[in-house]
């Protein structure tokens, strides 16, 4: 082999050496397994230090089931203080009059309507479910005055009432003659009961009757005082009257409510086996007649 040839090859290997030199850096991050192993803990770090499930306790994990669950989250009183129906928004079309009618702001309101109540519950889930299936049936509102003691005995009845969409209402505490007690025991027969509601669904009730229609001055004055309309009823279904033992109920308690029915109807009814069986048929018989139910979210918070 010639010295020409020989040093031809010499240069020809220089040069590729100087060329494997050169990409070496950018070959060993991309490629090299040390420096790939690393670098993916270092990443996974970075994720698991920003990830809420995995600060929230030192031993959760990315499972479901090691998270917080939502829909317990959504369920609870202090998490979900409204429900749809207080959450929406519904225009004031309606006052109340002191006759306890209801009448509309403005003439082109209709005025053929009724206002449903009902009082001294929260009782039973097995009188509140089919009542508030008969009300979402006729696509009717209602308003719900609770007692105190009845509250603390069951709350979960009271959340029923609340989470089916029903518009919670101060019954007082213990059900008692209010008009002859001081002011500080009535302040407190409506207060406690505001502040259960309040801890229990996150909401404190904008109606107020007061038990046997007797709140006296000092009732209409705490009452107002909590941001309360004051009310009785201007129709008694009369079903406190009735008995488990008569015959015939669902007719007269429907017969007492049209023997007396008129426009903006304020109609008493209570939690009571009968008056289930009844509220079917009587809210049909109020819809022939051409009467419509007001949601009591359209009225105003004052007597005028």
């Amino acid at each position: 082999m010639g010295k020409a040839t020989i040093t031809l090859l010499l240069a020809a290997c220089l040069l590729s050496a100087c060329s494997s030199g050169g990409n070496s850096g950018n070959q060993s991050a991309e490629n090299d397994p040390k420096t790939s192993a690393t670098q993916q803990p270092a990443a996974a770090t970075a994720t698991t230090e920003a990830s809420p499930e995995a600060t929230a306790s030192p031993g959760a994990t990315a499972s479901p089931e090691a998270a917080p669950s939502a829909s317990s989250e959504v369920n609870s009183p202090a998490a979900q203080p409204t429900t749809a129906a207080s959450a929406e928004e519904v225009p004031l079309l309606y006052h109340m009059n002191k006759n306890y009618d209801i009448i509309p702001n403005d003439a082109a309101t209709n005025k053929k309507v009724v206002l449903l109540t009902f009082d001294d519950g929260p009782k039973e889930a097995e009188l509140i479910n089919p009542l508030m299936d008969t009300l979402d049936k006729h696509k009717a509102k209602a308003i719900f005055f609770v007692n105190g003691y009845r509250v603390k005995e069951h709350p979960e009845l009271l959340e029923l009432i609340h989470n089916r969409g029903g518009i919670l209402g101060n019954h007082s505490w213990d059900h008692i003659v209010l008009k002859d007690k001081s002011e500080a025991e009535v302040k407190k027969q409506i207060e406690d009961v505001q502040n259960i509601v309040k801890e229990i669904t996150g909401e404190t009730p904008h109606f107020f009757r007061p038990p046997h229609g007797a709140g006296g001055d000092v009732g209409k004055k705490i009452a107002a005082e909590n941001g309360m309309l004051y009310m009785t009823w201007s129709v008694g279904s009369l079903d406190w009257e009735m008995k488990a033992k008569d015959t015939g109920k669902t007719e007269k308690l429907i017969t007492n409510v049209t023997s007396q029915l008129h426009s903006g109807s304020n109609i008493l009814m209570h939690e009571l086996p009968w008056t289930v069986e009844a509220l079917d048929t009587l809210l049909t018989t109020l819809e022939g007649k051409g009467y419509s139910f007001v949601d009591p979210r359209s009225i105003e918070l004052k007597m005028r």
